[in-house]
């Protein structure tokens, strides 16, 4: 069976569509959304599990930095996916361009899994994983706007939000099914086998899971409205150029940037993705407990991407987004301290009644650690007290010392990790954590907490995004800034918060950019946005605002 609708009524006013055939359009592009979103977040999940394999040894938070850094060559990348195959999309159809993606990502996750380590050919390991992480993100970045504007352009006006809603789902899904195939994987296996190559089974397992979206995206039919432009000869001939180099739609590309999806990407990776290294890197939490929290916050949550796009619809997508990047930073700081009372009290008070300082002065931040790359005693000493979940200060250089750790009333000099390990046990450095079952329960609802965040800013974002530009140039113009906020902004968060947890010392010094960022676009969008949930998007110029929409 075929999502068809029939072409001809859509070349006048607003068409009634059967809901039968727009639920048949938002499955068969949902099902392939969750595959490309499973495949994209299986590294970054599995990315604390590898990191070590693909990257020299010797220093685990360069290595996890190291890791994280392919990990955002992906969503860098992903804006120039969004270009190739936006304009693929406005000139070709929406079909063919996210066909081609699905195919581009499934074979590049199943060669991820397949992928040598450094140990077998050396630094050709890294360079391969961000060139597989480099296709992903070409894939993804053409994934998205195909599939928001194929439902959108099907959707009836009047339950955009909510019928989009779904599809905004897809990415929690994703995340929550690349969790399960992994929590079962690991829980079949010795913890020293799946380090060592049982990780690669999720990625090989990605062959099976795509032979179904290509075919249902196969017999999908093109969009009705993308038909109705091609025969109208309505469709627009360079829809880079007049996307993003031509007034009033690059202005409008920029306010959906600034104003609507950077603060929606840091929103999403940092109380989904961020949550999840905070309590397996931070504090020292088992993966499944972590695994589990996470799960249950991401299940109560996914319902929420569908009930704030249907609030959409009623209220306007404008004050359901910026009200979640609003809540997020004003609670970002108070919610993960929350999360280390809950679930390592030991480790807060012992932090609370033991000073750590590290002095020296030279310290490297390492992100990419190659050939290059020297590690100091400071970097190694660093990298310890990271890895123990132990927030420091850094002080200046003591005489000739290269450096100078104190440890409550401990003094040490260099770095050696029996004498450090010895100075931790010395001063009561708590053991693995054993949460009681309140803190558990309270810390899955403070994660349920950070998921309602994300779906506050992410379930209207595709029926703000589809109604703020024209049809001809909508493929292009959805997918360019909602991949700058989600790739660039949202992507790299776990690679600077970690990198910035490194370099001042704090565990909670990474909070700062996603709430620095979240607070910008909410200012940015309160001032500048305009609301579009009473734009009707099947007439060509129906989709996007006017010159004095534009403040």
């Amino acid at each position: 069976m075929t999502a068809r609708v029939d072409a001809a009524p859509y070349w006048s006013g607003e068409p009634p569509r059967p809901a039968e055939a727009e639920g048949r359009v938002l499955f068969a592009s949902s099902v392939g959304t969750i595959f490309e979103w499973y495949d994209f977040y299986l590294y970054a999940i599995l990315a604390p599990f590898f990191a070590g394999l693909f990257f020299p040894p010797g220093h685990q938070t360069a290595a996890l930095l190291g890791a994280f850094g392919a990990y955002a060559a992906g969503f860098l990348v992903r804006p120039l996916g969004a270009l190739v195959f936006g304009r693929a999309g406005d000139l070709l159809g929406r079909k063919h361009a996210f066909l081609v993606t699905i195919a581009v990502m499934g074979l590049s996750t199943l060669a991820m899994g397949s992928l040598p380590t450094f140990a077998s050919i050396g630094h050709a390991a890294p360079v391969l994983l961000v060139v597989l992480r480099l296709a992903q993100g070409l894939a993804l970045g053409g994934e998205y706007g195909g599939a928001a504007t194929y439902v959108a352009e099907h959707a009836a006006d009047g339950r955009r939000g909510r019928a989009t809603g779904w599809l905004q789902a897809t990415a929690t899904l994703g995340m929550l099914a690349a969790l399960v195939v992994i929590g079962l994987t690991r829980s079949r296996m010795e913890a020293a086998a799946f380090a060592s190559w049982g990780w690669r089974i999720p990625f090989w397992l990605s062959v099976p899971l795509l032979l179904i979206p290509v075919y249902v995206r196969y017999r999908l039919a093109e969009s009705p409205i993308f038909q109705r432009m091609q025969a109208q000869g309505e469709g627009s001939k360079a829809p880079l150029v007049e996307s993003f180099l031509r007034a009033p739609n690059n202005r409008r590309v920029a306010l959906a940037l600034l104003g609507a999806t950077a603060g929606q990407g840091v929103v999403w990776y940092a109380g989904q993705f961020y949550a999840l290294y905070f309590l397996l890197i931070y504090l020292q939490l088992d993966f499944v407990t972590a695994y589990w929290l996470v799960g249950i916050a991401l299940v109560l949550g996914t319902p929420f991407f569908m009930v704030f796009g249907a609030l959409s619809d009623r209220i306007g997508r404008k004050p359901v987004i910026l009200a979640g990047c609003l809540l997020a930073a004003l609670t970002y700081f108070p919610l993960f301290k929350g999360l280390t009372h809950l679930l390592n009290p030991d480790l807060e008070r012992y932090q609370t009644h033991t000073s750590i300082s590290v002095a020296a002065s030279d310290c490297t931040l390492h992100v990419f650690v190659g050939p290059w790359s020297r590690l100091s005693a400071c970097d190694q000493a660093r990298d310890y007290l990271n890895r123990a979940g132990l927030s420091f200060a850094s002080l200046p250089r003591h005489g000739q010392d290269e450096v100078v750790t104190r440890i409550g009333d401990r003094l040490l000099v260099g770095f050696d990790p029996q004498t450090y390990r010895a100075a931790l046990q010395a001063t009561g450095y708590p053991g693995p954590p054993h949460p009681n079952a309140f803190g558990k329960i309270v810390a899955t609802l403070i994660l349920w907490l950070m998921v309602i965040y994300a779906a506050m800013v992410y379930g209207p974002i595709a029926a703000f995004l589809v109604e703020l530009f024209p049809a001809r140039l909508r493929y292009s113009s959805v997918s360019l800034p909602y991949h700058l906020g989600n790739g660039w902004f949202g992507g790299l968060l776990p690679l600077l918060a970690t990198a910035m947890v490194a370099a001042a010392g704090s565990i909670y010094q990474g909070l700062w950019y996603p709430v620095v960022v979240a607070a910008a676009t909410f200012v940015i969008g309160a001032v500048f946005l305009e609301e579009t949930k009473d734009r009707r998007i099947h007439a060509e110029h129906a989709g996007g605002m006017t010159d004095a929409s534009l403040r």
